[in-house]
């Protein structure tokens, strides 16, 4: 058969393989009542289950469900986890934890995103646990909020690589709309608790994968931006840069650096924080990321290809910046190199470096110095010198031994660390 007639023939499979290939766009959780987990009950269809009940890593964890138009797929699954929320923080401080998945991922029973968030709200949980008889005070109970959306249109391999484009797209839609709305209203809950002045206050930490960065980012972006111009001079006083929550984490998202241009400009017209400034927001990008390191720009070349872009020079508070406005509409965030501020290199154990604990990280990041490192765990944090060492957003640089590749976000090093960074934007 010649090569022009098995043309006709291929297309027909793979139009075929698209159209029976279609991942499911049903909602994955439909009943709202809580559920107690065992090893008996897997509780698949609840969109609210009970973990290790009275035992020192008890957590709660919620499903979200988003559609393709960013909107909520039952807007009863998110009150009855409010409601849930609510009435816990009326009782007691939590930590909330909130991790909105990236590409090929979903809210479908057993996705590996699901069982690693899982795994590491029950560390954090033990660690409030024992932080709390150490410190002798209440413990925050750790709740976390899963967002899913559908990851990709179409799960059959190797037709689901194709979807990248249209998932950054509906990535910015979920973001703009359902997911922005969560987010505020579960800030709120953190905030109604803690103006009844508990003996611990309740806090709110988001993380975001791959498109799910992108995710966050949309959601978070502008709150972010108006947070941080109310805490500069001029409004009649200077204070500590507030972010959403108490912390954003973003892993390899996938989204352009120019985007985040404008937040780092803000954060470097502003030449000294107070001590006890924290990290607002971390950005952490894997140099062996194939997905937002070869494959975005790639497909970024075509998309911007009639449009026009500058270079731009900045020296503010003596930190020089040359910006090249193409290169970073065509590069993700973590991959723009002239938007760096730090590099996440694994530990050398002949380097005499400050150990970072739950005991020490404020003292320890309110006394840093341009360019000094500082272990985080089995991590070693260094300072890239182009920003004030208290600059509280974050664009980290991950060498590949510590995150392999797009989707080895979930491995003890990565969150050893983030769990070490949400101790310090967290605790009173």
């Amino acid at each position: 058969m010649s090569l022009i007639k098995m043309m006709p023939l291929q297309a027909l499979l793979c139009a075929s393989a698209l159209l029976t290939g279609c991942a499911s766009n049903e909602i994955y959780r439909s009943i709202y009542e809580p559920c107690s987990v065992s090893p008996g009950n897997a509780c698949e269809k609840n969109s609210l289950h009970l973990y290790n009940t009275d035992q020192d890593n008890e957590y709660t964890l919620g499903f979200v469900e988003i559609d393709d138009q960013g909107q909520l797929r039952d807007r009863k699954q998110m009150q009855a986890l409010l409601d849930t929320l609510y009435k816990k923080a009326a009782e007691e401080s939590i930590l909330l934890n909130v991790f909105v998945h990236g590409w090929h991922h979903n809210a479908r029973p057993g996705d590996p995103n699901i069982e690693s968030f899982k795994d590491n709200l029950a560390k954090l949980s033990a660690i409030e646990s024992r932080r709390s008889k150490e410190l002798k005070r209440p413990a925050r109970k750790i709740a976390g909020v899963y967002v899913g959306w559908r990851g990709e249109s179409i799960d059959v391999p190797p037709f689901n690589y194709l979807t990248f484009w249209d998932r950054k797209s509906t990535a910015q839609d979920v973001g703009y709309l359902g997911v922005s709305e969560l987010l505020v209203k579960l800030e709120e809950i953190a905030n109604v608790r803690n103006s009844m002045m508990p003996p611990i206050k309740s806090r709110l930490v988001v993380i975001g994968h791959s498109f799910g960065g992108a995710v966050v980012y949309s959601a978070t972006s502008q709150i972010l931006a108006s947070r941080f111009v109310d805490s500069q001079e001029g409004k009649g006083f200077t204070d500590t840069a507030k972010g959403f929550g108490d912390l954003v984490v973003l892993l390899n998202p996938a989204f352009e650096a120019l985007r985040y241009a404008p937040f780092y400009d803000l954060a470097q017209a502003r030449c000294s924080y107070f001590p006890q400034q924290v990290p607002r927001l971390a950005i952490l990008t894997s140099e062996a990321d194939v997905a937002t390191g070869t494959l975005f720009p790639l497909g970024r070349v075509f998309s911007t290809f009639f449009e026009t872009h500058h270079d731009i020079e900045r020296n503010d508070c003596k930190h020089p910046l040359a910006l090249d406005e193409g290169e970073a509409d065509r590069n993700t965030v973590g991959h723009y190199l002239p938007l760096i501020s730090h590099n996440l290199t694994s530990l050398d154990k002949e380097k005499n470096l400050q150990i970072a604990s739950y005991d020490n990280m404020k003292s320890l990041w309110s006394t840093q110095t341009p360019g000094g490192s500082t272990q985080y765990g089995s991590t070693v944090l260094t300072h890239l010198s182009r920003t004030n060492p208290q600059n509280p957003y974050l664009n980290i640089r991950v060498d590949e031994d510590i995150i392999a590749d797009h989707n080895d976000v979930f491995n003890e090093k990565v969150m050893e660390f983030i769990r070490l960074l949400i101790g310090l934007s967290t605790e009173d």
